[in-house]
């Protein structure tokens, strides 16, 4: 067996990138899709605490 060779830890290695794979599809681009859509809504919700809501401003 020559050095550097990983015949034996392939099929490991195959297993582990799919679980990867499917571990990032699955849970973290999700959760981190939530999470944009989550603080974009709350950065708009705070900013119409501070400025007011949309629409043309009150007639006097």
């Amino acid at each position: 067996m020559s050095v550097g060779s990983d015949d034996a830890g392939r099929p490991r290695r195959k297993r582990m990138e799919i679980f990867a794979f499917l571990f990032l599809t699955a849970v973290v681009m999700p959760a981190l899709a939530v999470g944009v859509v989550g603080s974009y809504g709350f950065a708009v919700w705070i900013y119409h605490m501070v400025v007011g809501p949309p629409g043309p401003p009150p007639a006097h």
